[in-house]
């Protein structure tokens, strides 16, 4: 890292450490993580004291967020049961990530602490790890340079980037170049992302293109789900349905009219929406505009199979519900915050609509190339395709088998990661 970038860095991880002891309430994302770092220190050192055995290896794993996090699951639960000599820790940033974490079989879990010196060798001193690795992009540097400085063994899994990433602009180059030079082992998702992952700074010989792992947790998260289970069992229809999942205001104004377009038409279907965020302004918008459209909306507990609108109240039953679904659609591809994953849906043979704005998914434009996705860009588009895929259930078929043969061909990728991560416990 260059002297002055680095310096400039150390500068303002300082000053978030210091805003974490001053942060007042409230309930925004930079608030909650700031003040989540309170007494982070001896957090770790309380952990490392009664619960660290030095005679075993650790294995530290760190994923910002949730989506980082279900792409290191498969690999922490392999981890688990291949290697029960070893120890599991796991750390995220975004408080989003929290209840994710307390999901997962691991020894201790916490924050990521900010990224000073002081608080990465607190850190390191309290866990020994014998191995840090990173889920899909997200390298600190001074974690980074303190674990190397101390022989710890560094790896990067399910690693991705995408060709605008502000990642490869020459200020972050600047600042994380070293980072991605000190990996020891990376799995590339595909091999445009390892030459993309060169131009970041790491080590060709360091490269294994492993594919990516949430094809392996969406897979199985299919084949689990119990269709005889109540709440699909009362919700199941003869009529088409279409299973709207994580949409944001900016996709229902496109969505919303296509579905008017197509009742006027006369084509007959039931529609479940999950909002991103079920608030309950949201949720009682969603129930004004089927109100406005004489359309019977229940929520979810008091929907049946007569239900119209099926509106989702809650989160977490998203994936369980993808399995009514004839049709799906991903909602965040009308705005800039990002597509969420249309993986999900395609695991259960359902094909995919989405937003123009998908060009950071890999997966959708896998998708729209095998033709079990597409991308619509206004209502027009989306009634017609819509239309398409309801009343030719031959066509839908089709697109739904295309869909989930795209997420069987990525299974595998957990088992090419671990053994990644497990030659770096080695």
């Amino acid at each position: 890292m260059r002297f002055p970038v680095q310096l400039g860095y150390r500068a303002l991880a300082q000053i978030a450490r210091g805003a974490a002891l001053v942060t007042p309430d409230g309930s925004s994302k930079v608030l909650r993580s700031l003040r989540a770092r309170r007494g982070i220190r001896a957090r770790y050192r309380r952990w490392g004291s009664a619960h660290r055995d030095a005679s075993r290896p650790l294995l530290w794993m760190h994923a910002p967020s949730v989506g980082e996090g279900l792409q290191a699951r498969p690999v922490l639960e392999l981890a688990r049961s291949r290697r029960p000599d070893a120890q599991i820790a796991y750390t995220h940033f975004s408080p989003s990530a929290a209840a994710f974490a307390r999901s997962l079989d691991v020894d201790f879990t916490d924050y990521l602490p900010f990224d000073t010196p002081g608080d990465a060798r607190a850190a390191l001193d309290a866990l020994q790890p014998t191995a840090l690795v990173f889920s899909k992009l997200d390298v600190w540097p001074m974690i980074t340079r303190e674990a190397r400085e101390r022989g710890v063994h560094l790896g990067l899994i399910s690693a991705t980037l995408a060709r605008g990433s502000s990642r490869r602009s020459l200020g972050a180059s600047a600042l994380l170049h070293d980072a991605y030079a000190a990996l020891d082992v990376v799995g590339a998702i595909d091999e445009a992302d390892a030459d993309r992952l060169v131009q970041l700074g790491v080590r060709p010989q360091t490269i294994v293109v492993t594919g990516d792992t949430r094809y392996d947790q969406v897979w199985a998260r299919a084949q689990s789900v119990d269709r005889g289970a109540s709440m699909l069992r009362r919700l199941r229809t003869s009529r088409p349905t279409i299973v709207a999942g994580s949409t944001w205001p900016s996709d229902e104004a496109v969505l919303l009219p296509a579905f008017e377009a197509l009742r006027r038409a006369g084509v007959g279907f039931r529609v479940v929406i999950a909002a991103h965020e079920p608030t309950a302004q949201h949720v009682g918008d969603l129930a004004a505009w089927a109100e406005r459209n004489s359309l019977r909306a229940d929520r979810l507990d008091e929907a049946t199979s007569d239900t119209d609108v099926v509106i989702v109240d809650r989160v977490g039953v998203l994936g369980d519900l993808y399995a009514l679904a004839d049709v799906a659609f991903v909602g965040g591809g009308f705005h800039a915050a990002g597509l969420h994953s249309v993986l999900e849906p395609a695991a259960f043979g359902a094909p995919v609509l989405f937003g123009p704005r998908f060009q950071n998914s890999r997966d959708a434009a896998l998708l729209a190339q095998r033709h079990g996705g597409a991308s619509v860009a206004d209502v027009a588009e989306a009634e017609r395709r819509l239309r398409f895929w309801i009343t030719d259930p031959t066509a839908r078929r089709e697109a739904g088998d295309f869909a989930r043969a795209l997420v069987r061909s990525g299974v595998g990728a957990a088992e090419r990661s671990f053994a990644l991560v497990e030659r770096l416990l080695r």
